[in-house]
């Protein structure tokens, strides 16, 4: 088995041939032969030296030569930042084979390492050696000779001709979105903030080939890398568990667990979750990527989780929607059942713009919360366009969202909506960054459909919505910054403004109509000069009514969920996070207070105070006088700390282990929002690729 599988990794044509592991370096190794060669020849300067020496120096054994055998020694080395030849693994039929080729790469001189961004670099190589040995080049023209004998002979070897090359990290270098995970996406933030360059860290999830121009990925996965030779134990803990490449084509596939076993202390209920996942990744050509997941869910959560997952719970029937994944089936007496499938496609027709059709999740904003557009409700269909020119980058996304609640379900079937925004990022300086945020839903009423009036990229939705009627669509805007102030801090921001009326924002009144929120954020890379140390603390402030509008589907929300902030709105907030990781061992720490105002939905009391956003503004409690977290003021505090180590780098497959301890304490206890503590421990395996939000 472990043949075959190697088979068809290393699957060549006769010639012995070094094919590079990564597509992304500046220079090829240099032989001392080919000093002076220019640039553009070094790769084939490189091939044709090596391949020589081999031909020269390489002993077949005795036994080969008796038992008359032909076939290939595939040999994968590296070639280290010293320039020394490494060899990493061979495989071949013939123990001897195996030794004499380590041997010849022993011998190999010394030569100039590759070069990365003018920095030396780890490369990886495999290299075929053809057994009997052929003598460089002469293969070639064999092979061509025996094609041209007969066309007939040519369409029979059709099949055979297709080439199996080895998989060498492609999705470094693809056009595909690097999976939403803080965590993750914290390893490589340094490297993308540092003062002077010209790259843009709002629009998220990230383009691999975008990230990878600054933080080089092949290097840190080499950092981690196991030695491991056997197939198990290279799959176990450094690969991906298929892997298939062809000349103009990659594609991976692994499956992946998400296996979660606790307690609820406070609740005395056991907790778990049960998910299988299947996840493929490839590319086709040098523009064309693709990204598809399906899980298979079952889970039953601490007593406050299950409770809100409860309360935001679908017309139809289905008892719940697990926040941040989607609607769930009743699995059991006490538990859920959640199916989902997320992907997207990538099209990159040319260095100025990417092209994307999914369905999975946004992210705005350089923080941990977004008040513009975040990953906290569940997948959604969308299509996006990136546009990057000079100091600009421009997104333009549009997204097709459902109301699933009872009010609004029409013959048994959810209310559809639609959003379309679009966010200009401008590097002002080589320090100071502002984006410009539009958006505006609008509902598929009067057989209104997807408006073509909203397909216009560059469009002033505000003024579209006034024209289509006061209640035609929903606009807000807002605005974000960033400012570096050197390359381990920076200091971001943003503000978002749910409707426009300067006489009621700076009218000091407290109007309903007052419908904005500001976010004040900080992080430290590499604090107190510990490499890998990530400190962030961020202010979110959101009045009363934001995200919320008078037409009761034209809300900010999906699924019952906020497409923002995760406390929706009329709260106030202040998170504190760590982050470290060295080698595969890593830990999360965050800390949460906020304030926040509930409706008391009682029969005494059953007025709008501005924190749900479902909501509708024409049941408001007032007018004027609207104060941040009003209405059943709550204490919150939330407290999760995370350890664990990464079993496998490429897939992301990690353990660990967690801690929750969250208090909510409200002035008055009604049925839905009242006193409760939770002390949630949590042990886990799971493949990551995407963030669990369990601080609300």
């Amino acid at each position: 088995m472990k043949h075959f599988i190697f088979f068809l990794i290393f699957c060549f044509p006769i010639i012995s041939s070094a094919q590079t592991v990564s597509a992304q370096y500046e220079k090829y190794p240099v032989f001392k032969e080919c000093e002076g060669t220019e640039v553009e020849a070094l790769e084939s300067c490189f091939k044709n030296t090596l391949q020589q020496f081999i031909f020269k120096n390489f002993q077949v054994p005795e036994k080969v030569f008796a038992e008359n055998y032909k076939g290939n020694v595939n040999v994968l080395f590296e070639v280290t930042k010293e320039g020394k030849f490494k060899v990493l693994y061979v495989d071949g039929i013939y123990e001897e084979l195996k030794t004499e080729a380590r041997r010849v790469f022993e011998s190999l001189p010394q030569i100039e390492p590759a070069t990365y961004n003018g920095k030396p670099a780890y490369v990886q190589f495999t290299l075929p050696i053809a057994i009997p040995l052929v003598a460089p080049g002469e293969s070639i023209v064999q092979t061509s000779k025996i094609i041209k004998k007969n066309e007939r002979e040519q369409l029979v070897e059709e099949y055979d001709a297709i080439e199996n090359l080895p998989y060498n990290n492609e999705e470094y270098s693809s056009n595909i979105n690097i999976p939403l995970s803080h965590h993750n996406y914290s390893l490589f933030d340094p490297s993308l903030n540092r003062v002077g360059l010209n790259n843009h860290t709002a629009q998220k999830p990230f383009i691999y080939s975008e990230v990878n121009k600054y933080y080089d990925f092949e290097a840190a996965n080499q950092e981690v890398l196991k030695n491991k030779s056997s197939w198990f134990g290279r799959k176990l803990w450094n690969e991906h568990l298929i892997t298939i490449k062809g000349k103009d084509y990659w594609l991976t596939l692994d499956a992946g667990v998400d296996l979660q076993a606790g307690k609820d202390f406070d609740a005395e209920l056991d907790t778990y979750n049960n998910t299988r996942l299947v996840y493929t990744q490839g590319g086709i050509g040098k523009q064309i990527g693709f990204f598809g997941v399906i899980y298979e869910s079952q889970g039953r959560f601490a007593d406050y989780f299950n409770r809100y997952a409860e309360s935001i719970r679908p017309d139809g029937g289905n008892p719940a929607i697990i926040p941040g994944r989607g609607i769930a089936k009743q699995f059991r007496a006490d538990s859920y059942d959640y199916p989902i499938a997320t992907g997207h496609i990538s099209y990159t027709p040319s260095k100025y713009f990417n092209i994307q059709l999914g369905h999975g999740k946004t992210f705005l904003g350089d923080g941990y919360r977004s008040l513009l557009t975040s990953d906290n409700a569940s997948s959604y269909p969308f299509f996006k366009i990136n546009t990057t020119f000079w100091k600009l980058k421009y997104t333009n996304t549009w997204m097709s969202l459902r109301d699933v609640r009872p009010e609004v379900t029409e013959d048994g079937s959810f209310r559809t909506k639609y959003i379309a925004n679009h966010y200009l990022s401008y590097n002002i300086t080589k320090r100071l960054n502002i984006g410009l945020f539009e958006s505006v839903i609008w509902q598929n009423d009067n057989g209104r459909g997807f408006d073509v009036n909203y397909l216009n990229p560059i469009i002033f939705y505000r003024a579209i919505e006034f024209s289509t009627g006061s209640r035609g669509g929903n606009a807000l805007i807002g605005l974000t910054t960033k400012y570096k102030v050197n390359d381990r801090v920076n200091i971001y921001g943003q503000l978002i403004i749910d409707e426009f009326s300067s006489s009621d924002i700076f009218g000091g009144e407290g109007s309903y109509k007052n419908k904005t929120g500001y976010q004040l954020g900080l992080k430290y890379y590499n604090a107190f000069g510990l490499k890998n140390l990530f400190l962030q603390t961020e202010y979110n402030r959101v009045r009363p009514y934001t995200y919320s509008h008078n037409t009761v589907v034209l809300n900010y929300g999906h699924n019952n969920q906020s497409m923002a902030h995760t406390l929706g709105a009329n709260f106030s907030e202040l998170i504190g996070i760590a982050r470290y990781q060295r080698g595969r061992i890593y830990g999360d720490a965050k800390f949460i207070v906020a304030k926040r105002g509930f409706e008391f939905n009682t029969p005494e009391d059953s007025f709008f105070y501005g924190g749900n956003i479902y909501g509708t503004e024409d049941d408001r409690v007032s007018d004027n006088g609207n104060e941040l977290a009003q209405g059943n003021t709550t204490d919150f505090f939330h407290a999760e700390v995370q350890a664990g180590y990464i079993i496998n780098p490429a897939t992301n497959l990690k353990i660990y282990g967690s801690f929750i301890f969250r208090s909510f304490d409200p002035e008055v206890d009604t049925e839905t929002v009242f006193k409760n503590q939770t002390t949630w421990v949590n042990f886990g395996l799971r493949t990551d690729l995407f963030n669990w939000y369990y601080d609300f």
